[in-house]
């Protein structure tokens, strides 16, 4: 999913839209009969596995024509099921717009970006979720059946540990010192619970839907994920707000929203049980397995390791890594920004909600243009644009209005940078899905665009950390009453904001680390993109396919 404006890190696991890629015709491979037979070369065992494995690409490509030009609609006969795959997707979208959206916005006001660095560890597993993949592919009970054997187990204890921070959430996050550590440990654990989930329904959907509507199992994913990621993050932050609530909702103002962490996530935790008892008691799973399935646990980590150390592949997974720090510090902070300097939080996250229909529109047009010999070509110029939008952010934080409300013209340019900072993720987004569907082995696909998916995923994730630590360590902070020798008190420690706060004092930012960092971060992607990762790509879209695949 590309990243709506500067919220959170991207979870670029699936396309918004289909790759026009997939929608191509034998004629784009030259190869025929007839040329090789008027060929007096000889072919060489190489060029005749190359061959072998285009015309494959063919077939593939000739059946998704059919079934795009074909199936304009989803079969009746899988409504049902159609309807279970968005309901179990949206189960996912749950604790992930919790972890990736509300709590850092809740704890922003209490922690620092130090602290907020901790929670975002509670992210890596799903952008890891490759490392026990195969082991879900793999270990299952044939009573239950290969996917539900996951599922339900999972979400019985997501249910739980649902429940059990429901009835201990509200405190943890009111406290005094909040326990960052038990907090991140918490969701950590819900998120790796999430991304085997995920792995799971992702190989129920395969069988789940008929042939003819398999191409609705994308369309599945995006509704439910976004919908559960929206509920927990947008809607959620508005009816948790006491300005909101008292707006909108109430006759008589109070000091706290209609709706609390703590009754929110215990009634997800009973609908995480009650959709399992479904999926008990009412339905069953089908036991159809694919070529690929027949690897065992050792033959996918293999193949893994295999794909890894092409040559040329280890090029292509340090830009992988490596691409995302010129932004990362514009849409990991900023946001946080915003609301340190007085900006609702409702108003944000309407920002973000108006914004994800446009991403939509946009991913289409995004597919169009990454359709043709150099899919990476918008992903070049995309990142010049997310350069430009991280400079952008900056102008917006220091120009936030400091003695009168924000006005509309405000909220607009807001939106503005928002909507811009998404589309070119978006154009990232495809088209860098679009090349991995060109260069991927079709005999292994489903690990190859995987492990793709993985190292692009955590690339958006590990230097989170470091960025928000850095910011922290940048910035210097005193506070607006000195100490008993008559001198400066700094507050850039907890211990040391905890002094001025007992002396009734208010620590004022004199130097913002961000400014610094995401100025950092922009050069640092810059000269890698002049000097590195342009090169590399443009070297990368010249190989032939066969470079990419496994010679067995």
């Amino acid at each position: 999913m590309p990243t709506p404006g500067y919220v959170f890190s991207t979870l670029d696991d699936e396309p918004i839209v289909p790759s026009l890629k997939a929608i191509s015709t034998a004629m784009d491979h030259q190869n025929t009969t007839t040329t090789l037979r008027s060929s007096k070369k000889p072919l060489s065992e190489e060029d005749k596995e190359e061959i072998e494995l285009d015309s494959l690409i063919d077939k593939k490509s000739r059946v998704d024509t059919d079934i795009f030009s074909e199936q304009q609609t989803l079969d009746k006969k899988d409504y049902g099921n159609f309807t279970l795959l968005v309901i179990l997707y949206l189960l996912q979208g749950i604790p992930i717009g919790l972890s990736f959206g509300s709590i850092p916005f809740l704890l922003k006001e209490k922690l620092s970006y130090s602290q907020i660095a901790i929670f975002s560890l509670s992210s890596w597993p799903y952008s890891l979720k490759l490392l026990w993949s195969p082991i879900v592919d793999a270990v299952y009970t044939p009573k239950l059946g290969r996917r539900k054997s996951w599922i339900i187990p999972i979400q019985i204890l997501t249910g739980i540990l649902f429940y059990f921070l429901g009835n201990n959430i509200d405190s943890m996050m009111s406290s005094q010192h909040v326990p960052i550590y038990a907090l991140t440990y918490s969701f950590l654990t819900t998120i790796f619970f999430c991304a085997t989930q995920d792995i799971a329904v992702d190989g129920w959907a395969l069988t789940l839907l008929s042939k003819e509507s398999l191409s609705y199992a994308s369309t599945a994913q995006t509704i439910g994920l976004n919908s559960g990621y929206f509920l927990s993050f947008t809607v959620f932050l508005s009816f948790n707000s006491s300005e909101f609530s008292n707006k909108y909702l109430r006759s008589i103002p109070q000091d706290y929203g209609v709706l609390s962490l703590s009754d929110y996530m215990k009634f997800w935790s009973f609908m995480y049980i009650l959709i399992t008892a479904y999926l008990i008691f009412f339905k069953k799973e089908s036991d159809i397995k694919d070529e690929e399935s027949q690897l065992d646990i050792s033959g996918v980590y293999s193949t893994i390791w295999k794909i890894c150390k092409l040559p040329h592949m280890r090029s292509y997974i340090v830009v992988l890594l490596t691409s995302k720090i010129g932004f990362i510090c514009h849409e990991a902070v900023t946001s946080l920004k915003l609301l340190e300097k007085g900006f609702s939080r409702e108003d944000l996250a309407l920002s973000v909600l108006l914004d994800f229909p446009l991403q939509i529109f946009f991913g289409y047009y995004a597919a169009k243009w990454s359709n043709g010999p150099r899919p990476l070509k918008p992903w070049l110029y995309a990142f010049y644009g997310r350069l430009l939008c991280s400079l952008l952010g900056m102008i917006i934080v220091a120009g936030y209005p400091k003695d009168h409300p924000v006005t509309m013209l405000y909220f607009l340019i807001i939106m503005a940078s928002t909507v811009l900072s998404s589309f070119m993720s978006t154009v990232q987004f495809v088209s860098i899905s679009a090349f991995m569907t060109s260069i991927a082995d079709p005999v292994i696909g489903g690990t190859y665009m995987t492990l793709l998916n993985t190292f692009s995923n955590f690339g958006g994730t590990w230097p989170k950390f470091f960025v928000l630590e850095a910011v922290d360590s940048y910035t210097t902070s005193i506070c607006s009453i000195p100490n008993a020798d008559d001198k400066v008190l700094l507050c850039n420690t907890e211990i040391e904001r905890d002094m001025c706060k007992d002396m009734d004092g208010i620590c004022s930012i004199v130097k913002d680390g961000y400014y610094i960092v995401n100025t950092l971060c922009v050069l640092i992607g810059f000269i890698m993109l002049i000097f590195y990762i342009k090169p590399i790509i443009q070297r990368l879209e010249r190989l032939p396919k066969k470079m990419w695949r496994l010679h067995q």
